[in-house]
């Protein structure tokens, strides 16, 4: 029998603040993270601006020895997911079985920052012989985070890591939720962590034309559902997540956000970067967490939505959420933390289902901010927050998030 899974520890290292009360406020206030890039010169860069941790100093968190050995993804996966474990209290639990909880991490390019220095900087010795960090393949490899985090904590349960671009941090929400539900771990930190805001990152998805170039004006250029978006805005950070087993947490009387009550899983089958025309993987995803959760859709009150501020993406999403809910779509808060956060790649669906925690405990949902002049191929009966925070009664919430390669993936949190 499947067992309940609940929401007991958070944690938030975002372009919008380094800590949950920081990162909430800032959404439901309409905040921008984005400003021009500081990590390196931008001059001969199409884009020149994204959204960067702000005020975020390593040195305040570890020693810069240990900081040395890890990529800036792993840093921040460590720092975060100390801050979410705590928040669940877990380790003052005199019972804890360290053999049943679990660390499952996700990052959808892991050690970018590590591959593009030592591939363009490595030294050769007096007989010409190429000389690697030792630390080159460990820094680099994505699942090293997960690793990280049990070693720090002795957590012996389910470790591994998931990678599916944009989708990346739900699928390792999605995962970590089956291994409870099944008896596997009691517990287990999931999340995600990504830093590519390097000249690789940014010159890549700029060779793709996936970026804005709105450079006059960073702080409007991520625009979800608005006719003058001209691509995304590349973010970095992490989000951090304690799921529990519901007896487990109520045995020890842990503070419990929501309950994780649906799980979705797709693909498109269709691209390796554009959705769907139709939607089919996308409705398939929400249909699936919907039949999950045994919830009509008429139950659900708000969805956070990829929405990335693509041309095409936006417009294959709200397509998909019409044909899945029918005419309660327009009874729907749809809203795009995007517009605020920039693109967490990701980390993207850990920190984005943080928002829809904080959303359905404070009765708040965020804005889709940037949004002036709505895309005419969008039906106009729907709410997509524009600007402004909504207050609302929200008993369910949704969140979705998709990849390139087609891979979609989808939450349901339910009030408790």
């Amino acid at each position: 029998m499947s067992r309940r899974v609940v929401v007991t520890g958070l944690g938030a290292l975002t372009p919008l603040g380094n800590d949950v009360d920081s990162y909430w406020d800032a959404l439901s206030n309409g905040v921008s993270g984005a400003a021009p890039i500081t990590y390196f010169d931008t001059t001969h860069f199409k884009t020149q601006f994204a959204c960067e941790l702000k005020g975020f100093d390593i040195a305040n968190h570890m020693s810069l020895k240990e900081a040395k050995k890890l990529d800036k993804f792993a840093q921040y996966a460590s720092v975060i997911s100390d801050v979410a474990i705590e928040d669940s209290g877990l380790l003052d639990y005199a019972n804890l079985d360290r053999d049943n909880v679990g660390v499952i991490w996700g990052s959808g390019i892991g050690g970018f920052n590590t591959l593009q220095e030592e591939v363009t900087k490595f030294g050769k010795n007096e007989k010409g012989v190429p000389r690697f960090n030792p630390f080159f393949i460990p820094k680099l490899i994505i699942d090293i985070a997960a690793g990280i985090i049990s070693i720090k904590h002795q957590f012996r349960g389910p470790n591994f890591s998931t990678v599916s671009a944009c989708a990346t941090s739900t699928h390792a929400i999605n995962d970590a939720y089956m291994y409870i539900a099944h008896g596997h771990a009691d517990a287990i930190i999931t999340g995600g962590s990504e830093a590519v805001i390097n000249e690789s990152g940014v010159g890549g998805f700029n060779a793709m034309h996936a970026l804005s170039t709105r450079n006059d004006d960073p702080k409007h250029a991520s625009r979800p559902f608005d006719s003058d978006r001209d691509g995304f805005v590349l973010g970095e950070g992490a989000g951090a997540l304690v799921l529990e087993e519901y007896e487990h947490a109520r045995k020890r009387g842990a503070k419990i956000y929501c309950e994780l009550a649906g799980i979705g899983l797709s693909a498109d089958a269709y691209h390796i970067t554009s959705p769907h025309p139709e939607g089919l993987g996308v409705i398939k995803v929400m249909k699936d967490t919907l039949k999950h959760a045994g919830v009509n859709p008429e139950q659900v009150d708000m969805i956070n939505v990829h929405g990335t501020s693509t041309p095409l993406g936006d417009v294959a999403e709200i397509n998909a959420i019409e044909k899945t809910f029918g005419d309660h779509a327009y009874n729907l808060n749809v809203t795009s933390s995007k517009s605020m956060t920039g693109h967490l790649l990701g980390a993207a669906g850990a920190i984005e289902a943080i928002a829809s925690i904080l959303s359905l405990n404070h009765g708040v949902v965020t804005p889709t901010i940037n949004l002036e002049n709505q895309d005419e191929r969008i039906n106009s009966k729907f709410n997509l927050t524009p600007n402004e925070a909504q207050e609302r009664n929200i008993d369910y919430v949704m969140s979705n998030t998709f990849g390139f390669g087609g891979h979609n993936a989808c939450v349901l949190f339910k009030k408790i």
